[in-house]
């Protein structure tokens, strides 16, 4: 299967397997990945460039435990707006890109306007997250939270069809 991506041709075989391997140990060597992916390393070195300029690649990321970083309370809120325009939208995307435990955030279709993933160390800053959220950013008016009892699975890498 062969998928068209803005500025490059065409991802291959090789390309996926290259990627597939990189969201696992994006810390491998060249030599190591040209092995296990059947290139030389010059070739394998000139293809991870090329995905990278091309933007299929976005960037290489240290995965931290939140237990480590004082993070250990994952929380999911559902915000409402009481108001809705383009305007709106983007007023509230550039305060909620300002909350530091806000760790993604995304605008959603069904009864609320976003979904909210957020860490945080405890339950006393979990209410004054909560705060934060429903006085700061503009027109939110409703929320409903929810608190992750057990992680169960959490990953970045992308599913790739090799």
């Amino acid at each position: 299967m062969r998928t068209r991506y803005q500025g490059f041709k065409e991802l291959d075989r090789i390309d996926r397997r290259i990627l597939d391997i990189l969201q696992s140990d994006g810390r491998i060597s060249m030599t190591d990945l040209a092995e296990r992916v059947g290139l030389s390393a010059t070739p394998c070195t000139e293809r991870v460039r090329r995905l990278e300029k091309a933007g299929v690649i976005q960037g290489y990321y240290a995965r931290l435990d939140p237990k480590a970083m004082d993070l250990p309370l994952l929380v999911f809120v559902e915000i409402k707006l009481s108001t809705k325009s383009g305007e709106i939208f983007e007023a509230f995307r550039r305060e909620v890109l300002t909350l530091p435990h806000v760790l993604d955030c995304h605008l959603v279709s069904g009864d609320f306007d976003y979904l909210i993933k957020a860490r945080i160390p405890d339950m006393s800053l979990y209410r004054q997250l909560l705060g934060d959220i429903l006085l700061k950013l503009p027109c939110a008016n409703e929320s409903r939270s929810y608190v992750v009892m057990e992680e169960v699975k959490e990953t970045l890498e992308l599913p790739v069809s090799l």
